[in-house]
């Protein structure tokens, strides 16, 4: 016999859906009358993290769930970072739909919100698996993305493995657009990677102090590197990561990211310059440093000084604009958007890379 439980914090049967704004259960999991059997049948678990995207989770599940691969082996586990009814009830409703001939899939409530790297914690230490695959609720997997990621771990001295991230564009992109899609170059992401939970073990995990969904996949990759862990690229293993639309002027708020690159180059020095950024972002620097020049020379009254330095701060803004609009849309909206935003992107940046070096005690970034 087969059934959906929905367990509260004490075990017992939660109530009805939908009686609360937040979810009484910390877990639901589909299971049968003998869940040791079937545990030890599962030899891999997707970790899926979410906060507060029903709709795409949706998405996402529907694509989890349809992998070429023995349902009976694996099982999917998404981590609620902001938990809600509507979220508990997508991974419910994807639980009865799987019942029959799909995976587990279960639901647990984080008590976040702490950012996706903690999610990501709570879903790999509560799994089944000793493969643990990683994918975002905003993306789809390809039928197969399972099965070619799990491959590579045949070889029993494999610890890691990184497939390949599609990012469809069908049109002249956005600067956004086409920022989100250097993705797809990316080394080893959390949107599509695998793991063994024995070194998941070995290296603690993702560190939590990464609160927003950057760097710590990096961080994570290098930790790995740390260890001399036998890590392998599978570009068979594919993701499909639609860009989802942006707010205008979204680039401003993506700058306080940056903090968490000083976290990154503190722990990890040499492989941060060697793999993220050879050296200091100067650019922006000597941006913020012409326009205080500007400001304090104008403030003393000195006129000439103060103009050659307005001029610098304009000339050096003018090209940073030009290079953002270069390869990407230019309407009236977009072209607008490239100039107020690059005339505040370098001060905004620079003041939260000194937040982040001061908060982690690390030089220029």
């Amino acid at each position: 016999m087969q059934k959906i439980v929905a367990f509260t914090r004490d075990r017992s049967p939660a109530g009805r859906r939908g009686d609360s704004a937040m979810p009484p259960a910390t877990g639901v999991r589909y299971g049968s009358d003998t869940p040791q059997e079937r545990a030890e049948q599962v030899s891999v678990s997707i970790v899926v993290p979410t906060c507060g995207r029903p709709d795409l989770l949706n998405r996402c599940l529907g694509a989890l769930t349809m992998q070429r691969f023995d349902p009976t082996r694996y099982e999917i586990i998404v981590v609620d970072d902001r938990p809600s009814v509507a979220t508990r009830d997508i991974v419910i409703d994807w639980a009865k739909h799987a019942a029959r001939r799909g995976p587990t899939v279960t639901y647990i409530a984080s008590p976040g919100p702490h950012g996706p790297a903690a999610a990501r914690n709570h879903g790999w230490r509560a799994a089944r698996g000793q493969i643990i695959a990683f994918t975002d609720d905003d993306t789809v997997a390809r039928t197969d993305w399972l099965e070619k990621g799990v491959e590579a771990f045949a070889h029993p001295d494999v610890e890691a493995v990184w497939g390949r991230i599609v990012m469809p564009l069908h049109r002249t992109p956005t600067d956004y657009e086409l920022d989100a899609k250097g993705l797809e170059r990316a080394e080893f992401v959390t949107a599509n990677c695998f793991c063994r939970k024995s070194t998941l073990e070995k290296i603690g995990g993702f560190d939590e102090r990464f609160r927003f969904a950057w760097r710590e996949d990096a961080d994570l990759y290098f930790n790995l590197l740390d260890i001399h862990a036998r890590i392998e690229h599978v570009p068979a293993a594919v993701i499909v990561h639609p860009i989802r639309p942006a707010r205008w002027g979204v680039s401003l708020s993506q700058q306080k990211k940056v903090i968490f690159d000083a976290l990154l180059f503190k722990k990890h020095p040499d492989l941060y310059r060697r793999k993220i950024r050879a050296r200091p972002n100067w650019n922006y620097y000597l941006i913020v440093l012409a326009l205080a020049a500007a400001i304090g020379f104008g403030v003393a009254g000195l006129t000439v000084p103060a103009v050659a330095a307005a001029a610098a701060w304009l000339a050096l803004t003018a090209r940073f604009c030009a290079a953002r609009l270069r390869h990407t849309v230019h309407t009236p909206s977009h072209v607008l958007e490239m100039i107020v935003t690059s005339a505040l992107i370098p001060p905004v940046s620079v003041f939260w890379r000194m937040v982040g070096m001061l908060k982690f005690r690390t030089p220029l970034i």
